[in-house]
């Protein structure tokens, strides 16, 4: 089931300067902690001047549409779905 969730988390995440990219490695929600086992899409948009990068990943078999504001650097979880049909 797909549930839209639009709620602060916090991400571990790794910058790899040589290769210009954000890879998100780790997210704590909820007093829990999901590990990324798998990165899909990635991609970004502007909203006025602030640049959002999205990021579709799993942790196991759940999986988190993710959004980092660069403006501020602060995470949001957009939405989850555990894969099961409403």
């Amino acid at each position: 089931m797909t549930e839209k969730v639009d709620t602060p988390i916090s991400v571990t995440f790794n910058f790899n300067h040589y290769l210009r990219s954000v890879r998100p490695q780790k997210i704590i929600w909820d007093g829990r902690e999901y590990l990324v086992t798998k990165i899909g899409l990635h991609h970004t948009f502007r909203r006025g001047q602030t640049l959002f990068h999205i990021f579709s990943v799993l942790a196991g078999n759940i999986f988190f549409r993710l959004e980092l504001d660069t403006a501020n650097l602060f995470w949001r979880l957009q939405e989850i779905s555990d894969g099961q049909p409403s």
